[in-house]
């Protein structure tokens, strides 16, 4: 179904069209309710011990590789401190010492927006934080199947050899905020695919295992796998660091959401409609296994 705007004087109009269909867009909003969650309550439960270390254990005294906390400040107050590999960074009202839901500075690693619970409750993140693993893990699932079903997967998401070449172009223009318009725009460009691949493959898949490292009950199973990751405290902060990439990649996919037209994609994600503008003095071009998949989406 297409919805025409005609504007003469440039021999164009926007076209409305199905851009994802509605199991993708549910997937995706349960997905993103989940990832919110999980750092939340992560965010909680990094707090009841606010470091990181490398080995089995955080007692054989080896010094933190990032470590939250207070300390006395010259004036005889308080300041947060964050010590990233020894190095000391002033980070107080956000780092190691912010105010609580009371308005008073409490010691604490992130600040109390940032956690769910707002207060220190280590037993009830930990709960919430399994409760939306789990979600994440059997909707990552659905998604990967449903994907592999629909033709969405290798229609959409895998690279072609045309994609390959054009890594480079692509980077370029993303680095000078120059996006695809018209036809174009249909379709992920290489890096969006190998980004989405990259983040459903490897860094949620590594942030799972990781979290079952941290497990005594798993590690009691299968004894002394963990080690190949460094032991327990290992494992607890490449688990952290996992988490840390998939932020980053939402705050990317947040701006690029922004600046390539902040309502167009957002509609596409809730109604499934995506607005293009096509230019009909173009030449018409073949149909490619992303418009048939497209075609085949709106039929």
């Amino acid at each position: 179904m297409k919805t025409r705007f005609v504007t003469p004087e440039h021999s164009t109009h926007r076209t409305l069209y199905v851009r994802h269909p509605w199991p993708v867009r549910v997937m995706h909003w349960i997905n993103a309710i989940a990832l919110t969650l999980l750092l939340m309550s992560g965010l909680q439960i990094f707090n009841a011990h606010p470091a990181l270390y490398w080995g089995q254990s955080s007692y054989s005294g080896r010094p933190a590789l990032l470590e939250m906390s207070a300390e006395p400040a010259a004036d005889g107050n308080l300041r947060g401190v964050t010590k990233i590999f020894g190095r000391k960074l002033d980070t107080t009202g956000v780092f190691g010492l912010s105010r609580g839901m009371d308005g008073g500075l409490v010691e604490r690693g992130f600040p109390a927006w940032a956690t769910l619970p707002s207060h220190q409750w280590l037993a009830m993140a930990r709960r919430w934080h399994f409760f939306f693993a789990w979600i994440l893990v059997i909707n990552g699932a659905l998604y990967v199947s449903y994907s592999l079903y629909s033709g969405h997967f290798a229609a959409d998401l895998v690279p072609t050899r045309r994609d390959w070449r054009s890594v480079g172009s692509s980077i370029l223009d993303h680095l000078r905020f120059r996006h695809p318009r018209g036809e174009a725009a249909r379709h992920y460009n290489v890096l969006q695919k190998l980004a989405y691949l990259v983040v459903m493959f490897v860094l949620l898949p590594f942030m799972v295992l990781m979290g079952l490292a941290m497990s005594p009950a798993v590690d009691s199973v299968l004894p002394g796998w963990v080690n190949v990751f460094g032991g327990r405290q290992g494992a607890r902060t490449l688990h952290f660091f996992a988490a840390m990439a998939i932020v980053l990649f939402v705050l990317i996919h947040l701006f690029e959401v922004a600046i390539t037209g902040a309502w167009n994609n957002i509609r596409s994600m809730i109604t499934g409609r995506f607005a293009i503008e096509v230019d009909e003095t173009a030449p018409v071009q073949k149909p490619s296994a992303g418009r048939e998949h497209d075609r085949r989406e709106r039929a």
